[in-house]
């Protein structure tokens, strides 16, 4: 998205003028302040589904300076609403910002500074200043919004494996199901209940293929919704052959991408067991695998045992201290300095006058017109009168 703040409100250039004050002198106002782009983590939020058409985002200009000393009104803020875990990223993939605590709020740009009105040049020596300034721009930039979902567990496995059934069966999540492979496209989250009105988050994310870390498929976007996640529960088709093989095909994928997802505990589900007439054995021995659970979707086996296993694996009670202690509240990178404008542009009762040091020709030209310079208007630039044309 292009995220642009407000433009700062141009200083008034007044003088009083009332019945018997001849001589009332300046009395112009200041512009006012233009608006900041904010963007804050909400909880109640789970995708960036609302963005999709969104392509600019523009905080309000302020307003401008009016005589009798009248201030201009500051810009309207616009706050931008993600979910928690919502990383902003500059064009070239750098990041930017990190939203991982509930609240947290992060200005993505600065409304520009407003014009000072002419009452605010007047001095002993200078009693009718017969210019204003124009206000500054605000700040533009083009940011990309990617989320990592903040979840207790997540369910990875192959395509086809019966993940959205399985979070259909313990959660209040209603995700697409059908008999092919990548029906899920985008992930899914559910809320899991437990005893003593305790609940979990577990998220679907779309299946893996060989080659899912390095693009193929669907994997290369969504392997990032594992990094948060406490616990993998890794779903097997039980009812085709070579559990271990398919098992381990997953795993390379967790472990070419990095992350730490190779070490993550892991709940082993093997799903679809009414397809057979006894559950198969799952003989990988791997320290990671913390509990192997056989399930049916069609008839309702092993899924409380399933439940269980989540609950005793990742406990609700020491869920949000292990988020907290992982990601901090907030963190900010790569803070730019903001140096003061090498130039101003005063409005003048004739025209415009350029102070400071003038940039190249294409850039004073830019900042002419969004003062609002028009054709025919007399433009003062470095002692010598030039006409706008």
């Amino acid at each position: 998205m292009h995220v642009e703040a407000g433009r700062g409100g141009h200083g008034a250039l007044s003088f009083r003028r009332e019945k018997y004050v001849p001589r009332g002198g300046p009395d112009g106002g200041d512009g006012g302040r233009g608006g900041d782009v904010v963007v804050v983590a909400d909880p109640a939020l789970r995708d960036l589904s609302a963005f999709r058409r969104v392509k600019v985002l523009r905080a309000g200009k302020g307003g401008n300076g009016l005589g009798s000393r009248k201030h201009g009104a500051d810009g309207e803020t616009v706050e931008v609403r993600v979910p928690v875990g919502t990383q902003i990223l500059d064009p070239d993939g750098g990041l930017v910002a990190d939203l991982t605590a509930p609240a947290t709020r992060f200005v993505a740009a600065r409304g520009g500074q407003g014009g000072r009105g002419n009452a605010r040049f007047a001095t002993p020596t200078r009693q009718t200043p017969r210019f204003a300034e124009t206000g500054l721009p605000g700040e533009e930039l083009d940011v990309v919004l990617r989320l990592k979902l903040v979840v207790d567990a997540a369910l990875a496995g192959l395509p086809n494996a019966g993940k959205s059934s399985l979070l259909r069966c313990i959660s209040n999540a209603t995700p697409k199901v059908a008999d092919y492979p990548f029906t899920t496209i985008e992930p899914v989250l559910g809320t899991v209940d437990g005893p003593e009105e305790q609940q979990l988050t577990v998220a679907d994310v779309p299946g893996l293929i060989e080659g899912a870390a390095e693009g193929a498929g669907l994997g290369h976007e969504f392997l990032a919704h594992l990094e948060r996640a406490r616990l993998l529960v890794h779903v097997l088709d039980a009812s085709e052959d070579d559990l271990e093989g398919r098992f381990r095909t997953v795993d390379r994928e967790l472990a070419a991408y990095g992350a730490g997802l190779d070490e993550r505990p892991q709940l082993v589900v093997l799903n679809k067991i009414d397809l057979l007439e006894r559950v198969p054995s799952f003989e990988v021995r791997d320290e990671r695998v913390a509990r192997v659970v056989a399930t049916s979707c069609a008839t309702g086996a092993g899924i409380a045992e399933l439940e269980l296993a989540l609950f005793e694996l990742c406990p609700p009670e020491t869920g949000v201290q292990a988020v907290e202690e992982s990601l901090p509240d907030f963190l900010e990178y790569r803070p730019k300095p903001r140096r003061g404008p090498r130039f101003r542009i005063l409005r003048t009762d004739r025209g415009y006058r350029v102070v400071g040091t003038p940039p190249p020709v294409e850039e004073l030209e830019e900042a002419l017109r969004r003062a609002g310079v028009k054709p025919g208007v007399e433009v003062e630039l470095e002692g010598e009168a030039l006409e706008w044309q």
